[in-house]
């Protein structure tokens, strides 16, 4: 069967309504496919005149890589001019958007790869670049165009139950090394990232809540936090009606956090020194933050012997039993209970005969007595939230590092924000450029 080569050039290319006019195969290059549109002359749009081809200009746009190596579309347009001399209209140049949109350097299909190679599967744009042999901003720029209609697409929100809010790492910036920090905006339900606003004030979860529809905020019955005052008073500004719910992991990570300070500073008053790996309560460091229950009898001979000599005054012991009491309102079934169980511990941990942190920890849990004991009713966590950070934490990674913010909420929202990767195909780049 005799096959036309030219045919099966413009197959492989797949491409709609193109000509393949030649192929450029240079060493070390990357491939160019000269291609042309097949095209009937248009009527002016002023006058309506049968137009005439003034000038063939070429423009090279960066194409998907073609057998394992990077590709160049050169695209040989038709500028146009009306024929009739007394047309204002002058020349046009001819486009066709399912090749590339006008003023594109990449490929309609290139920049929807990318698109989801960046941001569904979560590669590098510096390693995208180097597959399709084109510059680093050329991809990003594609992530962007295409990526924007996705992640602000009203239909990727749906109603929420549980919201969360935490607070994350954006990067280091400066020679002091100043931390900026953002803030995560999670359905804690549903596992999704609603966005992600600059700073861990209230500011921003503020300003994002507010321009939220009523009826979507209404639908809010649980508000999910840490230990937080700016995130509570979000949740008091804008969402009065919402429950809201401390993290029990924030709440046991405190106790354990007050436990190792008081065992520091006993152990600079019993010794004059931080703590050296032969010191006792240096030691049990380990020891002391791990949960009573995991320690087999020989751990736990040895956490009380290594208490025994290095904390005379048995502070370090009682800030242990506090932190192992804290932990023990999660075993509570009845809110009712739980709550009878908080105001006694408040109370108890307060006491003057207790150390410092203790007391320290007795406050806290007494200013955040109705949000600890809200979880025995709720039953949620910012656990979701907690494992989309470290979605975005991988996203920061693989591209060592963000200093824009807005290339750091995208890539964050397309990897971890649930996008419908199905809009993908109608998306118009013209609108974002």
């Amino acid at each position: 069967m005799e096959v036309d080569p030219t045919r099966v050039c413009e197959l492989l290319v797949g491409l709609p309504a193109i000509k393949v006019l030649g192929v450029d195969d240079v060493r070390d290059g990357p491939i160019r496919v000269h291609i042309e549109t097949r095209t009937v002359r248009p009527g002016c749009p002023t006058c309506g005149t049968r137009a005439q081809v003034k000038d063939r200009p070429q423009v090279e746009l960066v194409d998907l890589p073609c057998f394992g190596r990077s590709a160049r579309l050169v695209w040989h347009k038709h500028r146009w001019c009306c024929t009739d001399v007394d047309c204002p209209m002058g020349s046009w140049t001819g486009d066709d958007p399912r090749i590339a949109s006008s003023r594109a350097v990449m490929t309609d299909r290139a920049g929807r790869w990318c698109c989801e190679q960046v941001g569904r599967l979560g590669r590098t744009v510096a390693e995208v670049a180097r597959e399709l042999g084109c510059d680093w901003h050329t991809v990003n720029d594609a992530v962007i165009a295409y990526g924007t209609p996705l992640i602000e697409d009203p239909e990727r929100i749906g109603p929420v139950r549980a919201l969360g809010l935490d607070e994350t790492l954006f990067c280091r910036q400066g020679p002091w090394k100043s931390q900026l920090w953002c803030t995560s905006i999670v359905d804690v339900t549903a596992g999704q990232l609603l966005d992600v606003v600059d700073g861990r004030t209230a500011k921003g979860p503020t300003a994002w809540l507010e321009a939220r529809p009523d009826a979507w905020r209404q639908a809010i019955c649980w508000g999910v936090l840490d230990l937080s005052g700016p995130y509570r008073k979000t949740f008091d500004d804008t969402l009065p009606h919402a429950v809201q719910v401390a993290d029990p992991f924030h709440l046991i990570k405190l106790a354990n956090q007050k436990l190792d300070e008081c065992r520091r500073r006993v152990q600079n008053e019993t010794l004059g020194h931080r703590g050296r790996k032969d010191d006792p309560l240096y030691r049990a460091r380990r020891l002391l933050t791990k949960a009573h229950e995991r320690l087999d009898e020989r751990g736990e001979t040895k956490l009380r012997g290594l208490l025994d000599a290095g904390d005379p005054r048995g502070e370090v012991r009682i800030c242990w039993h506090a932190k192992e009491v804290v932990r023990s309102i999660y075993d509570i079934t009845d809110p009712e209970l739980a709550g009878e169980f908080v105001d006694q511990l408040a109370g108890d941990l307060q006491d003057p005969s207790c150390p410092v942190e203790v007391r320290s920890l007795g406050r806290t849990i007494t200013r955040w007595r109705d949000q600890i004991v809200a979880w025995h009713h709720a039953r949620v966590s910012n656990g979701p939230t907690e494992a989309i950070n470290n979605l975005i934490k991988r996203i920061k990674r693989i591209g060592f590092g963000f200093r824009n913010f807005a290339h750091y909420r995208i890539r964050a929202l397309l990897y971890a924000g649930k996008p419908n990767w199905d809009l993908l195909p109608t998306v118009d780049p013209a609108e974002i450029r």
